[in-house]
C-alpha cells in the first residue's frame, strides 16, 4: 500500500452538525482538520431537517393566523398562497446557511472536501472523489441517518420521503402520511396547514410513541379539529398509480386516494459503505455505531457522534456530543454526555415540547407520583373562536418534590420548554414551582398555580 497522501491529527467524516462542531472546537484546540461531506454541508438539520422544516412550519400557522385575525376587529381580503415562492426563499435562506457553515470551517482552519470518505483501516480513509488516501491520528464518523421507506411493498417506487417533500414542485392537494413519530406528525401539520387534505396512518395505538398519553392523546384531538384524518393500527400495504394520483391500500382494507405518499417510518443511522467491517467497528443493537460514554468505538482512534449512534437523534445532541468529543481528545478534558432529561419539541400545530419523564415512566421508575394536569381554552381563542385547547402537565416525585417531568401542547411549548429545562435538570421542586410568581396573563403562568394534583399514585407495599 502507498504512502498517504496527506496527515492530519482529525478527519472527520460528515459535514453535519455534530461533525463541524467536533472540527472546530478540535482546530481551535490547535489540531490539524480534514472534513469529508459528499452532499452539503450543513447536514440533516441545516439542509433537510429541522431548519427547512421549522421555515415550513412558520408558512402554515399563517392560514389560522389570517382567520383569527377577524375576531380581533381586522378585516383581511381573501389570502392566497404560493407554493413556489414559499420553497424558492426556503432554499436561499438554506444555501445562505450553507455557506456561513462552510465560512466557519474556513475561519477555523479546517479543510473541507467534497467527496465520500471510506475507511481502509483504522486511521487511513480514502476519498472517493479523488482517490486521495487520508492518514488521521483520530477519525470521527459524523455520517447521521438516512430516510428509510420501510419493506418493498408494491408501489414502493411511488412514495417519498420528507427529503423529496421539501423539494415538491406543487403543494398536494390531498396527502398521505405514514408514520407517527416527530417528523410525520410534523409534515402532516404543514400540509394541513396550507390547505391539504391529510391523511395520517400510523400502525400503533395512537401517534407519538414515546411520548406522555394525555400528549398523545391531546395532539390526536387537535390534529382532527384541523381535518386532519388520522388511521391508526394500518400500514400502508400498498400504493396503485391511477393517472397523476395514487390510491393507497390500507392493510385493514381502507384505500385512500392521494396526490402524494410520503412514508416518514423511521431514520437509520447512514453507516452503510463506510468501509466499518473492514476495520471492526462493531454496530450497537439499535443499528447504530456503539460508543462508549466519551463517542469512543470499539476500534481505538475510531469515534462517532450524532444520529449515526442512535442514541438520541436531536441536533442539540448531536452538538454537544462533538464538542464533547473534541474536548476530551483534543481538549484534555475529558467530557461525557448527560443525555438525561433532554428537553424537545415537536413542531406541530398545536406545538409540543416536553421534558424528563412521562406520567407511565414515573410510575414504573418512582412509584409515588403526583400528577398536576390542566387543559383549557386559550385566551387568543376567546375571541378567535377557534376550537382549541393547551394542555400543561407537571409529574413529581411525590417523596421528593422534585418535578421529574414537564409535557405542554400549546403555542409556544418548544420556547417554554427550553426555560422549563433549566429548572427540572436544576432539580427543581414543585414548591420551587408555586414559590415562582405568576406572569398574567400567560399559558405558561399555569405552570406556577396548579396546587392540588389531579392524581396521586402510590406503589403498593408488597405484602
Amino acid at each position: 500500500m502507498s504512502a498517504p497522501d496527506r496527515r492530519v491529527d482529525l478527519f472527520v467524516i460528515g459535514a453535519g452538525s455534530g461533525g463541524v462542531r467536533a472540527a472546530r472546537i478540535a482546530a481551535g484546540y490547535g489540531a490539524r482538520v480534514m472534513v469529508a461531506e459528499e452532499y452539503r454541508v450543513g447536514g440533516t438539520c441545516v439542509i433537510r431537517g429541522c431548519v427547512p422544516k421549522k421555515l415550513l412550519v412558520y408558512a402554515s400557522r399563517f392560514g389560522h393566523e389570517f382567520e383569527d385575525a377577524a375576531g380581533f376587529g381586522w378585516s383581511v381580503a381573501a389570502p392566497a398562497f404560493d407554493w413556489a415562492s414559499l420553497i424558492a426563499n426556503k432554499d436561499r435562506e438554506i444555501a445562505r446557511l450553507e455557506a456561513a457553515y462552510t465560512a466557519t470551517l474556513g475561519k477555523a482552519g479546517v479543510d473541507l472536501v467534497k467527496s465520500r470518505a471510506v475507511l481502509e483501516d483504522a486511521h487511513t480513509v480514502r476519498l472517493e472523489a479523488t482517490g486521495e488516501r487520508v492518514r488521521a491520528e483520530h477519525v470521527l464518523i459524523a455520517t447521521g441517518a438516512v430516510p428509510h421507506l420501510g419493506p418493498a411493498i408494491p408501489g414502493i417506487e411511488h412514495v417519498i420521503s420528507s427529503n423529496e417533500a421539501l423539494h415538491l414542485e406543487a403543494l398536494p392537494t390531498r396527502v398521505l402520511v405514514q408514520g407517527g413519530g416527530y417528523i410525520a406528525v410534523e409534515f402532516a401539520s404543514i400540509f394541513a396547514g396550507l390547505g391539504s387534505q391529510v391523511t395520517l396512518v400510523y400502525r400503533g395505538e395512537n401517534i407519538l410513541r414515546g411520548f406522555d398519553d394525555d400528549v398523545r392523546q391531546h395532539v390526536r384531538e387537535e390534529f382532527e379539529k384541523r381535518g386532519v384524518q388520522v388511521i391508526t393500527g394500518n400500514t400502508v400495504a400498498a400504493v396503485e398509480p391511477s393517472g397523476r394520483h395514487y390510491t393507497a391500500h390500507l392493510s385493514g382494507g381502507l384505500q385512500v386516494a392521494a396526490d402524494t405518499v410520503m412514508f416518514a417510518i423511521g431514520r437509520p443511522p447512514n453507516v452503510r459503505g463506510l468501509g466499518l467491517e473492514t476495520v471492526g467497528v462493531r454496530l450497537a443493537t439499535n443499528g447504530g455505531i456503539a460508543v462508549d460514554d466519551y463517542s469512543a468505538t470499539s476500534v481505538p482512534g475510531i469515534w462517532a457522534v450524532g444520529d449515526v449512534t442512535n442514541r438520541v437523534n436531536l441536533t442539540p445532541v448531536a452538538i454537544r456530543e462533538g464538542h464533547a468529543f473534541a474536548d476530551t481528545v483534543f481538549g484534555g478534558k475529558p467530557t461525557k454526555v448527560d443525555h438525561a432529561s433532554i428537553p424537545t419539541a415537536v413542531f406541530t400545530e398545536p406545538e409540543v415540547g416536553v421534558i424528563g419523564l412521562t406520567e407511565a415512566q414515573a410510575r414504573d421508575q418512582i412509584g409515588d407520583v403526583d400528577i398536576y394536569r390542566t387543559r383549557f381554552r386559550p385566551m387568543k381563542a376567546t375571541l378567535s373562536g377557534r376550537d382549541t385547547a393547551v394542555l400543561l402537565k407537571l409529574v413529581v416525585d411525590a417523596a421528593t418534590d422534585r418535578v421529574v417531568g414537564c409535557h405542554i401542547v400549546g403555542e409556544g411549548a418548544g420556547e417554554m420548554i427550553q426555560l422549563v429545562g433549566i429548572a427540572v435538570r436544576m432539580g427543581a421542586t414543585k414548591a420551587d414551582f408555586d414559590a415562582t410568581m405568576a406572569v398574567h396573563p400567560t399559558a405558561a403562568e399555569e405552570l406556577v398555580t396548579m396546587r392540588q394534583p389531579t392524581v396521586r399514585h402510590r406503589r403498593e407495599a408488597a405484602e
